[in-house]
């Protein structure tokens, strides 16, 4: 995936309310859906978008929710059915973007909107019963296509069918997948702990590091 100087497009913006899963008393803000019309982003991400469980969702370092266009194909696909905008609780998916060639770092910015690259989507029972398959979070996970969290640099409005331009971060290099796959202090050595530190990785991961 090659984006550096080139254009994209916002394939949907995606928000939703706050809903209880099948069976659960507790609710969730997974359940989103394409909008029509432009939506105001700010510091906390999409304005009006439900963010329920704030121990592990939301947040400056976790605004705004993203998945790339390749990520949902690669997933309709896995789940043999297309998959549509919000299905995971994505607030924004971007043409020809692939997450599992990101790094924490990389920049989105489409119209006054700025976003940063903070960290990977770590897969939650939440997102198992979404799917109706209780050993899907692993699978999530090792797939490596989760999508990212950003954190909004600048904030303004955002609609689908804006052009995005792609800027890669030009220090270490904090792959997606690694945070999903290795992203324990143990399983990393001395010298990756505090190369990725020094990235601008979002807190909750940061303190994982610094334990």
């Amino acid at each position: 995936m090659k984006l550096e100087g080139q254009s994209m497009k916002i394939r949907a913006v995606c928000r939703g309310e706050a809903k209880s899963l099948p069976g659960k008393t507790t609710k969730t803000g997974i359940f989103k859906h394409a909008v029509n019309g432009p939506v105001m982003v700010d510091a906390e991400g999409i304005v009006s978008d439900a963010v329920c469980n704030r121990k592990h969702h939301g947040g400056p370092d976790q605004a705004i929710y993203v998945m790339g266009s390749v990520d949902l194909d690669f997933w309709s696909s896995t789940l043999g059915s297309t998959v549509e905008p919000g299905f995971f609780g994505e607030n924004l998916v971007l043409d020809g973007v692939d997450s599992a060639k990101l790094h924490v770092g990389d920049r989105f910015t489409a119209n006054d909107v700025v976003l940063e690259v903070t960290a990977a989507r770590i897969p939650c029972a939440t997102l198992s019963a979404r799917i109706g398959d209780p050993n899907f979070a692993p699978r999530f996970r090792q797939a490596g296509q989760s999508g990212f969290y950003c954190r909004v640099l600048k904030g303004g409005m955002l609609a689908a069918g804006e052009e995005v331009m792609f800027e890669p971060y030009p220090g270490t290099k904090l792959p997606i997948p690694t945070i999903l796959q290795r992203f324990r202090p143990m399983q990393l050595n001395e010298a990756e702990r505090t190369a990725y530190l020094e990235t601008p990785l979002a807190s909750r991961f940061r303190a994982m590091l610094e334990s």
